[in-house]
C-alpha cells in the first residue's frame, strides 16, 4: 500500500466511511488501513513509571505527569515527585497544571466550530471582525540600540488562516527581540506594534491566538471562557478544565519552579488560582482531561455523545497551511523565560493549531511523520500521531520554557512510549 498523505492520514482519525447506498446513509468501519489499536505492554507502563522517578530523582524535574491515550481509553498514566516541594505534597495523576499555550489548540477547535457553522471564514479578513486589524503596517527597518524603525502597509490582509498558523506577522515579547525592544515588555502592544513581516510569508510564534480568541468572542457573542464551558468542556465533561480553579480544588495546584544557575528555586502558590481569559494561554486542566480532549480528535471531532467537529474539519487542522514556509527556530529574548524552541524548527510546518512533524531519519523511531503538536511555557507538553492512532501528554511546572532538562524528560518519554507500543 502506497503511504497516505498528511491528509489522508487525518481522515483515518474518524470512526468510518460514510457510504450512500439505496438511499441509505451507513457507516463502516476502514479495517484495510487503520492499524491495530495500539497497547502499552505492562513492561512498559512499569518501565515508564521508573523512568519518571528517575527524573524526578536526578533532580530533571521536581514532579512530572504524563499520560498516553487511544481513541478508546487510557493507555498509560503515571506520576512522580512532588506537586509542592515545600509543603511536602506528592504528585498525583489529577494535579492541576498552569496549561499555558495548550489553551491555543482549545482556541482552534473553537474558531474551527465557527467555520464549521459557515459564521467564519478562513481566509477571511480578521479586520472583518476586530477594525482595529485593518491597515497594518509591517517593519522594513529597525535599529536594536534606539529602537527606531520604519514600516510600510502590508502587502495583505492578515486572516483567520494566518493567525491559526502563526503566519500573521505577529510576535511575542519573550521570544523576539525586536518585539521586545518595541513594546518594552507591555504585552498589552504585542498587536498594537508594526507586523514583523507581510502575513503569510514567514512563521513566528507570538500574540496570533491572543486575536483569534478574540474572533471567536466577537462571531459568537459569548466570552471565550462561556463559549468554551458550553460547546467544549461541558460536552466531553472536562471536569477540570478552567481559567478558575474553584477553592476546593486550589489544594491540587502544583508549584512553578525557575531553573538559574542548574538550580530549582519553587514559586509559592498564590491564595487564589485565577487567570485571565484568553485564546492563548490561561486554562488549568490536569493530564486526563487534556487527554480526553486529544481523544476527540483521535476519534475525528467526536468523543461518545459529543460532537464538536466533522472529520473534515479535524482532517483539515491537521494538513499544511503555511505551503513552503516552515518552522523558524524562536530566539530567547527573555532567557529566564524561554530557550530557543521548538523542536522540528528548520523542517516543521504548521497547520490549524498543530506544528506538522516532518520526516526525520534521525527520530525514525519517534513520533510518526505528520503528528501534531504544541506546548505551554511551563513546560507542558503534547503531541498527537494519527499514525499510530495515539497521543501522549507530559505534563512539568518548570521555567524556563524548553529548559534542557525539560525536554530531555520529554524526549524520555517519548522514546519509552515507541519501543513498548504494540
Amino acid at each position: 500500500m502506497r503511504s497516505m498523505t498528511v491528509n489522508q492520514r487525518a481522515r483515518v482519525w474518524s470512526a468510518g466511511l460514510l457510504l450512500v447506498a439505496g438511499g441509505i446513509l451507513m457507516l463502516g468501519r476502514l479495517d484495510a488501513v487503520q492499524p491495530s489499536r495500539p497497547a502499552i505492554s505492562a513492561a512498559g507502563k512499569a518501565a515508564l513509571s521508573q523512568y519518571l522517578t528517575a527524573t524526578v530523582d536526578r533532580g530533571d524535574v521536581p514532579g512530572v505527569v504524563a499520560l498516553a491515550v487511544d481513541r478508546d481509553s487510557v493507555l498509560y498514566e503515571g506520576a512522580a515527585g512532588k506537586q509542592d516541594v515545600a509543603r511536602n505534597v506528592a504528585m498525583r495523576v489529577d494535579t492541576l497544571f498552569r496549561i499555558a499555550s495548550m489553551t491555543k489548540p482549545v482556541t482552534s477547535v473553537a474558531a474551527m466550530m465557527l467555520v464549521e457553522a459557515g459564521a467564519l471564514g478562513l481566509d477571511d479578513p480578521v479586520s472583518k471582525y476586530l477594525p482595529a486589524y485593518e491597515h497594518r503596517e509591517v517593519l522594513t527597518s529597525f535599529n536594536a540600540t534606539s529602537g527606531a524603525y520604519e514600516s510600510r502597509p502590508a502587502k495583505r490582509p492578515i486572516t483567520i488562516r494566518h493567525l491559526m498558523s502563526h503566519t500573521s506577522g505577529l510576535g511575542y515579547g519573550w521570544s523576539s527581540p525586536i518585539v521586545s525592544r518595541l513594546t518594552e515588555n507591555n504585552r498589552d502592544r504585542e498587536t498594537e506594534i508594526p507586523l514583523l513581516f507581510d502575513p503569510g510569508d514567514k512563521w513566528a510564534y507570538g500574540a496570533s491566538t491572543r486575536v483569534l480568541g478574540q474572533v471567536v468572542e466577537k462571531v459568537s457573542g459569548q466570552p471565550l471562557d462561556t463559549f468554551f464551558l458550553e460547546r467544549i468542556v461541558g460536552p466531553l465533561k472536562l471536569t477540570d478544565t478552567s481559567y478558575v480553579v474553584p477553592p476546593e480544588h486550589t489544594s491540587r495546584v502544583v508549584t512553578v519552579h525557575r531553573r538559574a544557575d542548574g538550580r530549582l528555586t519553587e514559586q509559592p502558590n498564590a491564595p487564589v488560582q485565577q487567570a485571565a481569559v484568553s485564546g492563548e494561554g490561561g486554562l488549568y486542566s490536569t493530564a486526563r482531561d487534556y487527554g480526553t480532549f486529544l481523544r476527540m480528535l483521535l476519534n475525528g471531532g467526536s468523543l461518545g455523545n459529543a460532537t464538536l467537529l466533522s472529520p473534515k474539519s479535524v482532517a483539515m487542522m491537521g494538513d499544511n497551511h503555511i505551503g513552503a514556509v516552515i518552522v523558524e527556530e524562536q530566539p530567547a529574548a527573555d532567557a529566564a523565560r524561554t530557550r530557543p524552541f521548538p523542536l522540528g524548527a528548520g523542517r516543521d510546518t504548521f497547520g490549524l493549531g498543530f506544528q506538522i512533524a516532518a520526516r526525520d531519519e534521525r527520530y525514525a523511531r519517534l513520533r510518526s511523520p505528520g503528528s501534531l503538536s504544541w506546548a505551554g511555557i511551563n513546560n507542558t507538553h503534547f503531541w498527537i500521531d494519527p499514525d499510530r492512532h495515539l497521543a501522549v501528554v507530559v505534563l512539568m511546572q518548570v521555567l524556563p520554557f524548553y529548559d534542557e532538562r525539560c525536554i530531555e524528560v520529554l524526549r524520555g518519554v517519548e522514546e519509552l512510549v515507541y519501543r513498548h507500543l504494540g
